[in-house]
């Protein structure tokens, strides 16, 4: 392949009922940008540009199953791109055509829920992600629904009582006219566009495994890309270019979840959402882990595969996945191969895969009748923040015996890993309190984690011992309570 600039290409997607096109987008440009810069869209408010802030929510509409679905997106992280044949509302998009509020708009007017202005376009976005795929369904939103949907959008002055009653009071309003049909059509007529997979172009999105193959041995160099919620990182905070990526979110078969006797099938390019909304499905208790996973924008943007193959030690996924058994499946033109998920990594957000290789399943264990599994989180900050540590638990008890262990960590190390001596300690084990101490100081003892800006190096070690605490305490069964994350009591699920 060619070290030379690879060409531009046209970006089209559709916007207030009518197709953008704009003729030559570089492939590292974010979709922040094209809108600020490019079209002039200033309701779009560059915050933090990491994916924190929430400020620069934008709502991005795909066809599935014959329906839009609607999902609410950081767009400072976002490639331009990944757009491409898409809809993208901003809050500048949102009034009708005699100037009226949409009920997200109304709501927060009518609720006070606004004061120096600058997160309430974002917050707005967010509120009409939720006002579609809820209220126009005839779903109600409850405080607990208004307090997920808006996990990734941090107000700094106005407080989040008036928003959240914002939240609720928007079935109270007139609906609003829509035109879902008018932007199917457009989007059918944009599929109609072809897609360019030659070798000189920047941006390369392939629709199926066979020419995501196909592309990849034939440029290891580009850029592999999913949701992008860390390489957008790289442009912004990093300043790096890329010259040539190569995205995976439009290969149908890595976009399937896909269900087998004994396992459950994740594709490489699922959202974060839907993965761990199949992951909680099976087991309910990692609900609550789940939704603490970053802000909704981040999960409805990023992809579990992303978050495997970037291999952060402070990434929340792998030290849950790595409990649970899970497996990877890389593939080449060449073939496949699979491998437990923490022999991936071969040390700081380095690994396994080949210049011509990419990840492309995950596959999970499903539950067995004898397993308890939990999984916990302590940061700073309850929603939408980095973890310190991360301890996710997976023990098979039989007559109070512990038969297995399987116990990832997070937070610790150079890399996601595995408590080998902690679960060799526990194996064979009466699951009391003096097994429980010997753990606990084994675990205490079996990494040697850094001291940084979120924790120290003794605060981590201390923590590791106090969560599988709780975690033997929720295995208890008293009276049915167990230890919430935030260290409160709750009904166990």
């Amino acid at each position: 392949m060619t070290d030379l600039p690879a060409a531009g290409q046209p970006l089209r997607f559709v916007r207030r009922g009518a197709v953008v096109t704009l003729p030559d987008v570089p492939a590292d440009r974010t979709l922040l940008e094209v809108l600020r810069e490019d079209l002039h869209c200033h309701a779009v408010k560059e915050g933090c540009n990491e994916g924190d802030c929430g400020a620069c929510t934008v709502v991005v509409g795909d066809v599935e199953q014959g329906h839009l679905r609607y999902r609410a997106v950081n767009a400072c992280i976002r490639l331009a791109h990944s757009v491409d044949g898409l809809a993208v509302w901003t809050a500048a998009d949102l009034a009708g055509d005699d100037g009226g509020l949409h009920p997200a708009q109304q709501a927060l007017v009518q609720c006070h829920g606004s004061q120096c202005g600058f997160c309430t376009p974002g917050f707005v976005m967010s509120l009409y992600g939720m006002y579609q795929n809820h209220v126009r369904k005839g779903r109600p939103i409850t405080r607990a629904l208004a307090q997920h949907d808006l996990s990734g959008n941090l107000c700094r002055c106005t407080g989040y009582r008036p928003i959240l009653d914002a939240a609720q009071a928007m079935a109270k309003l007139p609906v609003p006219a829509s035109d879902e049909a008018g932007t199917l059509l457009k989007l059918e007529q944009l599929r109609q566009y072809p897609r360019g997979l030659q070798d000189d172009l920047a941006y390369q999105s392939p629709q199926t495994l066979k020419q995501l193959l196909d592309l990849r041995a034939a440029d290891p160099q580009a850029q592999l890309v999913a949701g992008c919620t860390d390489v957008g990182l790289w442009i912004n905070k990093g300043h790096r270019s890329l010259p040539r990526v190569l995205d995976v979110t439009r290969v149908a078969e890595l976009r399937r979840i896909e269900r087998y006797p004994h396992h459950v099938a994740i594709g490489a390019a699922v959202t974060l959402a839907d993965a761990w909304d199949a992951l909680a499905t099976d087991r309910p208790q990692l609900a609550g882990f789940a939704a603490r996973f970053a802000g909704l924008p981040v999960r409805q943007s990023g992809t579990l595969g992303g978050n495997v193959a970037n291999g952060s030690p402070i990434g929340d996924g792998m030290p849950v996945l790595i409990a649970l058994g899970a497996h990877l499946v890389l593939m080449s033109r060449r073939g496949h191969r699979e491998m437990p998920l923490e022999r991936y990594y071969t040390g700081y957000r380095s690994n396994l895969l080949a210049p011509d290789e990419v990840l492309a399943w995950i596959k999970v264990p499903l539950p067995t009748a004898d397993e308890f599994s939990r999984a916990y989180k302590v940061s700073r900050r309850f929603d939408d923040d980095i973890s310190a540590v991360c301890l996710a638990l997976s023990l098979r008890l039989q007559d109070g015996r512990v038969q297995a262990a399987s116990i990832g960590v997070g937070g610790v190390a150079a890399t996601p890993v595995r408590a080998s001596r902690t679960e060799a300690a526990l194996r064979g084990q009466l699951w009391d309190e003096s097994s429980l101490a010997l753990a606990e100081r084994t675990l205490r003892a079996e990494f040697t984690p850094i001291s940084d800006l979120r924790a120290s190096a003794g605060y981590r070690q201390q923590v590791l011992g106090g969560l599988l605490r709780r975690f033997w305490l929720s295995t208890q069964g008293q009276a049915g309570l167990e230890l919430s994350e935030s260290g409160a009591l709750e009904d166990a699920p």
